[in-house]
């Protein structure tokens, strides 16, 4: 049975609120780095130096000390809803949490972004209240989902414990309907696949472990040699896994057939060549219509160290999306970092 770190019990605001501020608090018990650059990176601007910083001989306007150990003041004011059910009296009030922090952000979280006419109205009413501050407050409209894929970005796959309490914050978040699905449709998860990728492309399969985390997206790519070598569209996920009673398999979408059953044979037996348990260590299965050759190079020399999610139709610049074949054709054009 696996242990969840995160309350499934009802979707009210105050769970997701301590949910999330639980999945932030233990990001900051297993690296400070990774949370500070966290911080950085979605919410504050790059001068924004959180950590202690150690100085000698610092030059105040009396006098020099010996030295100095000093932090720059923030703080960060949360408001959580269940849906874009924002009001702005209610925001303005909370902005007297802050006092004379130099970084001030109020960071409202649902899982919708704000309509944008009722984020005008609050932000201009944000900018008269700034002008009588030195250190205004920023506003930070954020979803659940992004910010998971923000902490997924400061990660990396050696962070187990920490990827164990991701894995758990996005299924919660998905049994809640806290992370929609309705938009799979435009998201590619890269997939790193180093000695698999022949089986992967022949067979048009990719297979992950069960109690991994899953969020919805209807590509997949495949990362092989500093680059996004193939991209296919799932057409079916399975689960399966060997039990006392024989095969067990679980469609969680698409149609559970004979040749996938097969199929999903024939990876265990690979996976026994390349030293994985897929037999008895319940996996997802990812069938996709076919795995199309595309070459979406990272420019950037470090190797990517887990899986990474891309709203193709920012990366192929439309509002819409051709045909996996073209998309594997515009990929070529692209580069990622």
């Amino acid at each position: 049975m696996k242990i969840h770190y995160f309350q499934r019990y009802h979707a009210k605001e105050n769970v997701a609120t301590a949910n999330t501020m639980l999945l932030l608090s233990r990001l900051y018990s297993y690296s400070t780095d990774k949370f500070f650059r966290l911080l950085k990176s979605e919410f504050f601007s790059d001068s924004f130096e959180p950590e202690i910083v150690f100085n000698l001989q610092e030059k105040s306007a009396d006098s020099i000390p010996d030295a100095t150990i000093t932090q720059e003041s923030f703080k960060i004011v949360v408001e959580t809803k269940m849906s874009d059910w924002f009001d702005k009296n209610q925001l303005m009030r909370h902005l007297s949490s802050f006092s004379d922090e130099k970084y001030k952000v109020l960071i409202t979280l649902a899982p919708e972004l704000m309509e944008k006419n009722k984020k005008n109205d609050f932000e201009n009413a944000l900018k008269k209240y700034n002008k009588n501050f030195i250190y205004p407050v920023i506003h930070i409209n954020t979803t659940f989902e992004h910010l998971a894929n923000a902490i997924q970005n400061v990660i990396d796959e050696r962070d187990y414990e920490i990827q164990d309490v991701l894995d758990d914050f996005l299924n919660y978040c998905y049994n809640d309907a806290l992370i929609p699905v309705s938009d799979s449709w435009k998201y590619m998860k890269m997939q790193l696949s180093g000695t698999t990728f022949d089986f992967n492309t022949k067979y048009n399969i990719y297979y992950n472990p069960a109690d991994r985390g899953f969020r919805a997206h209807d590509y997949i790519g495949l990362y092989n040699n500093k680059s996004i070598r193939a991209i296919g569209k799932i057409c079916a996920i399975i689960t399966a896994v060997k039990t006392e009673a024989g095969m067990e398999y679980q469609a969680e979408f698409g149609e559970l057939t004979e040749e996938r059953k097969n199929e999903i044979l024939i990876a265990i037996e690979d996976g026994f060549s390349n030293g994985y348990n897929l037999e008895t260590v319940k996996h997802r299965y990812f069938f996709v219509d076919k795995f199309y050759a595309t070459d979406f190079k990272k420019i950037t020399p470090r190797a990517p160290m887990g899986s990474r999610i891309f709203d193709l139709t920012q990366v192929v610049e439309a509002d819409s999306l051709p045909n996996t074949e073209e998309i594997a054709k515009k990929l070529k054009e692209k580069t990622w970092s």
